[in-house]
């Protein structure tokens, strides 16, 4: 199954706390894609991510963030879940961008983790570990009907623009 969406919501009432309202052009859109839990679903998944950040006209800091992201959670419900689908949700609120990687698998455990030592010199297992690192927030819900991560990116506030200074 492969299925996308971008849509448009309304704006949030206001800021966040301790916050400014962003520019507004990239307030209330949503992007969702559904594509099956296999290896090429995901730079699939991260282009969908870039054009949606493009047409977002998202900062090119968040778009990297993102695409790492996605790419993460993505290969992680692809080698772990089980699922027949991967899912991909993304929201932006002028605020901050949601990611959500939804599966309907079961989280499976990887059949002989190294010790310690050998972890330390592993070539991979850190994908949680990144996106906790660029996200803002994170969470991650295991059910028996599958699972759910969300990351959130902060939108950097914007620039103030100077104003020219008027010689007399």
């Amino acid at each position: 199954m492969i299925a996308a969406a971008d849509t448009r919501h309304p704006a949030r009432p206001g800021p966040r706390p301790g916050r400014t309202a962003g520019t507004g052009r990239t307030a209330g859109r949503s992007a969702a894609c559904a594509m099956p839990a296999v290896a090429d679903s995901v730079p699939a998944l991260r282009r969908f991510a870039r054009g949606a950040a493009r047409r977002w006209a998202l900062p090119d800091s968040v778009d990297e963030a993102l695409a790492l992201i996605v790419t993460e959670l993505a290969a992680n419900a692809v080698r772990h879940s089980g699922s027949a689908d991967v899912a991909l949700l993304l929201a932006v609120d002028g605020v901050t961008v949601t990611v959500q990687v939804k599966d309907a698998g079961t989280w499976r455990a990887r059949p002989n983790p190294p010790g310690p030592a050998a972890e330390a010199e592993a070539c991979g297992g850190r994908g949680l570990q990144l996106v906790e690192a660029y996200a803002a927030g994170f969470a991650l819900w295991r059910t028996a009907g599958g699972t759910r991560v969300v990351a959130e990116l902060l939108l950097p506030d914007p620039q103030p623009v100077p104003v020219a200074e008027h010689r007399r």
